[in-house]
């Protein structure tokens, strides 16, 4: 029977690429991926992320507004996701943040949206960070206002900024990258990170893992990076699954399962 693993971070919620996430959901399951975390990247998406996870057991939502759409935010749609983060299957604010990498939106515009979602949202849940080519402006603000449980998803950074997110106390999402033979340095960096940390995810449909990049990624190619984690962390893939299934489940607030009752400590790999 395969590892229980969950998926931190997927878009099953983008209808452009699942139009019937059925398939994706019953493929992860029989490949050991139990639960799914679905990210919205804005209202529209965020509700689409919420009806799912209405309809399907071991399916939860995050909801927010994404720094790519920040263009179209506005106050309506701060309200919106503020009522959405009050559903109980609503585990997280996200994805939210700074990307300096596209200029689909202006940084006043990224900024503004960042800075009203964190501060304005009354819920105390989560929330999970988007950041590319903006890792020192994320972190100023971050280390600027009060601080709140944080998750950088899909981490790509350098080792001075994960230091800094350390002491933040945030929690970071790999994801296909890890498998790739050239990041060798993301690699290194995830075996200097403390084990209980770190968690796993697809992002799909982007992100896909080896050996399968030429096609759309989705939650039951999981377990590559499961094992990719494993490697780079000195533990076997049964080790690392226990372990990111724990450090999501104490995250997100998740129901433990049969396998994680207990705790991280006692697994080997990892900073400690």
């Amino acid at each position: 029977m395969p590892d229980e693993l969950i998926d931190t971070h997927c878009h099953l919620n983008l209808a452009e690429y699942f139009p019937d996430p059925l398939p994706a959901i019953e493929a992860a399951r029989t490949a050991g991926v139990t639960r799914l975390i679905l990210v919205g990247l804005n209202v529209e998406t965020s509700k689409r992320a919420i009806a799912l996870a209405e309809q399907h057991e071991g399916v939860y939502a995050i909801v927010g507004h994404h720094p790519n759409y920040a263009e179209d935010y506005n106050t309506e749609e701060l309200c919106a996701i503020c009522d959405l983060l009050e559903h109980p299957k609503a585990v997280a604010l996200g994805e939210i943040g700074l990307d300096f990498h596209h200029d689909h939106a202006s940084r006043d515009q990224q900024m503004q949206a960042l800075m009203e979602q964190y501060l304005e949202c009354p819920i105390d849940k989560p929330v999970v960070f988007h950041c590319r080519e903006a890792y020192d402006e994320l972190l100023e603000f971050i280390e600027c206002y009060p601080k709140k449980r944080c998750l950088f998803h899909c981490f790509s950074g350098k080792r001075e900024h994960a230091e800094r997110a350390l002491a933040d106390g945030a929690m970071f999402g790999f994801d296909g990258p890890l498998t790739y033979k050239k990041n060798r340095a993301l690699r290194e960096l995830v075996a200097s990170l403390p084990a209980d940390r770190i968690v796993i995810e697809t992002d799909s449909p982007f992100m896909t893992p080896e050996p399968h990049r030429q096609q759309p990624n989705e939650p039951a190619f999981l377990p590559l990076i499961n094992e990719a984690l494993a490697r780079a962390l000195g533990m076997s893939a049964a080790e690392s699954a226990r372990l990111t299934t724990t450090n999501a489940e104490t995250f997100f607030g998740l129901p433990r399962s049969a396998g994680t009752t207990g705790t991280a400590a006692g697994i080997t790999g990892g900073r400690p």
